[in-house]
């Protein structure tokens, strides 16, 4: 499935995949950066070259420092009902919650 169809949170931080929240790219990143960096974590996914993998998540904002700029708590790899996303994953429909899973 891809990341588009999955839930995505309403301040455009996270999407649910698994059943947890994962960081989403930066949306500051610009357009030639962000495709180079997704072919280099395609490529390092099909080396399973670990390393790379997190390189290349990090040059996208997906791991590492957070991307936002106002402190917030990250919370990737937690699931939404257990972080102040709880209120936004309750009130998606069932449907909606299942993409995620």
């Amino acid at each position: 499935m891809a990341r588009k169809d999955r839930p995505h949170t309403d301040d455009g931080r996270y999407l649910v995949s698994r059943g947890v929240l994962k960081r989403c790219t930066n949306p500051a990143i610009d357009d030639s950066s962000r495709r180079k960096a997704v072919k280099q974590l395609m490529q390092a996914r099909m080396a399973k070259d670990k390393a790379a993998v997190l390189n290349a998540k990090i040059k996208l904002g997906e791991a590492g420092p957070v991307w936002w700029a106002d402190g917030a708590v990250d919370y990737s790899g937690q699931h939404p009902a257990d972080t102040p996303y709880a209120k936004w994953w309750s009130e998606l429909t069932e449907e909606e919650r299942e993409l995620g899973m």
